[in-house]
C-alpha cells in the first residue's frame, strides 16, 4: 500500500481523529472551516476563551449585536454562541454520517461558573443541546468533583457529553465510571446508545508548564532530564486506564448494547515552551481510539512537518510510571500539580467568560446607540 500523502491522513490512519481547538465565525463565513474539514479536520471544540477572542477580533458579530440590542447580556451570549456552534455542526454532519455519528463534533461548554453546581450544569446542558438542536454537538463539561454527578445525568437523557479540564489519572478515573454509569441509566430510561458519544479531554501541555519550572528550580542533571516529560507520561498512564477500563465486564456488556468508548481527547496540545519541537503532543501520543485536538498553529505545524504517525503510546506504561516515580522522587507530587492545574483551568475559564460577557455588553451598547443615533 502506498504511504498516505499528509501526516494528517496518517494520523487518520492510526485512529488518532484530529479536531481544531477554534471557533470563529469568521472561521464559518469564509468558507475556512468548510477546507480544514477537507484536509482532514473531523472535529472542534470549543471553550470561553475562544469565544471571548472570537468576538473581540473583528467585526464578523457587529450584525449580530445590532439585532440583539436591547436583550440581556447573558441572552446575547447565549444566542451568539450557539447560533455559531449550530452552524459548524452542519458544517460538520457529512463527517458525523461517515463516521458513525463518532466524528464530525462540535462542543460547546456550560456556563464555567457553574462548575461546582451540579443542578445548574444539568440544566444548562439541557438547554444548550435543545437549542443547538444537532445530533452532532458535544456538551463539556468539567471534570470537577462537584460536576460528575452531573456528567452521568446528562448523558442519562440521551446527550452526548465531552468532559473537560482532566489533569490526574484519579480524576480520569471517576469520570470514566461516571460515564459508563450514564450510559447504564441511558439505556434504562430506553435510549438508544449508539448515537450517545463521549470524550474526556485529558490536558496535556500544561503539566510541563507547571512542572518544568520546579525542576529547572532544583537545577540538578536529573531534573534536567526530566523537562518535557512529565504531561506526556501522564497521558501516557491515561491512555493505559483507558484500556484498562474498555477491557473490564462492565464496559463489554455497555459495548454489547451498541456503546461506543469514551476516547481520551489529548487537549492543551499547543507547545509552551520553544525549546520543544511544535508538534511534540502530537507525535507523542500517537495511538488508536484518540482524538487530538489542535490550535490552529499546532494543525498547520503537524501538517507540514508531523511525524510518520507510528504508534508512540502502547508499550509505554513502565516507561511513564517510572517518569512519574522520578518526579516524586525529586519532591515533585504530580497529584498536587494536577489539583492546582484544576482550581487554575476551572478559574481561567471562568475569567474568560466573564470578558466575553463585558465585550458582548459592551457590543450591545455600542450597538444601542447606533440604533438610536439611526431612528434621529
Amino acid at each position: 500500500m502506498a504511504p498516505s500523502s499528509t501526516p494528517l491522513e496518517r494520523l487518520a490512519e492510526a485512529g488518532v481523529a484530529v479536531w481544531l481547538d477554534d471557533l470563529s465565525r469568521e472561521r464559518l463565513r469564509t468558507g475556512n472551516l468548510a477546507e480544514l474539514v477537507e484536509r482532514g479536520v473531523v472535529g472542534v471544540t470549543t471553550n470561553p476563551t475562544i469565544f471571548a477572542t472570537a468576538i473581540s477580533a473583528g467585526d464578523a458579530y457587529d450584525e449580530q449585536l445590532r439585532e440583539l440590542a436591547g436583550t440581556s447580556v447573558e441572552d446575547a451570549v447565549f444566542r451568539i454562541t450557539t447560533d455559531d456552534v449550530r452552524e459548524a455542526a452542519d458544517v460538520l454532519r457529512p463527517v458525523y454520517d461517515r463516521t458513525d455519528t463518532q466524528d464530525g463534533r462540535v462542543s460547546i461548554e456550560v456556563d464555567p461558573r457553574l462548575a461546582d453546581d451540579p443542578d445548574a450544569t444539568i440544566e444548562s446542558a439541557k438547554k444548550l443541546w435543545a437549542t443547538i438542536d444537532r445530533p452532532n454537538v458535544f456538551i463539556k463539561i468539567p471534570a470537577t468533583l462537584k460536576a460528575l454527578p452531573a456528567i452521568t445525568a446528562v448523558l442519562a437523557e440521551g446527550i452526548s457529553v465531552n468532559v473537560t479540564l482532566i489533569f490526574s489519572i484519579e480524576r480520569y478515573g471517576a469520570v470514566l465510571d461516571a460515564f459508563q454509569a450514564g450510559l447504564e441509566q441511558a439505556a434504562a430510561n430506553g435510549h438508544d446508545l449508539a448515537p450517545i458519544a463521549s470524550v474526556a479531554s485529558f490536558f496535556v501541555s500544561r503539566v510541563d508548564t507547571a512542572i518544568d519550572p520546579k525542576l529547572d528550580e532544583i537545577g540538578t542533571p536529573q531534573a534536567a532530564a526530566l523537562r518535557g516529560t512529565a504531561a506526556i507520561a501522564n497521558a501516557r498512564l491515561a491512555y493505559g486506564l483507558f484500556l484498562e477500563v474498555t477491557a473490564a465486564d462492565r464496559w463489554k456488556a455497555l459495548a454489547a448494547a451498541g456503546a461506543h468508548p469514551q476516547r481520551p481527547l489529548w487537549a492543551s496540545t499547543g507547545v509552551k515552551d520553544k525549546a520543544y519541537p511544535d508538534t511534540l503532543y502530537v507525535d507523542e501520543l500517537v495511538v488508536k481510539d484518540t482524538v487530538n485536538t489542535m490550535p490552529e498553529a499546532t494543525l498547520e505545524a503537524v501538517a507540514d512537518h508531523g511525524g510518520d504517525a507510528s504508534d508512540t503510546v502502547t508499550g509505554t506504561q513502565a516507561e511513564a510510571e517510572s517518569v512519574i516515580a522520578r518526579l516524586r522522587d525529586l519532591g515533585i507530587d504530580i497529584d498536587e500539580v494536577t489539583r492546582k492545574l484544576e482550581e487554575e483551568g476551572v478559574k481561567k475559564f471562568t475569567d474568560s467568560w466573564e470578558q466575553l460577557l463585558a465585550k458582548v455588553d459592551e457590543g450591545l451598547s455600542g450597538a444601542a446607540d447606533q440604533v438610536a443615533a439611526d431612528a434621529r
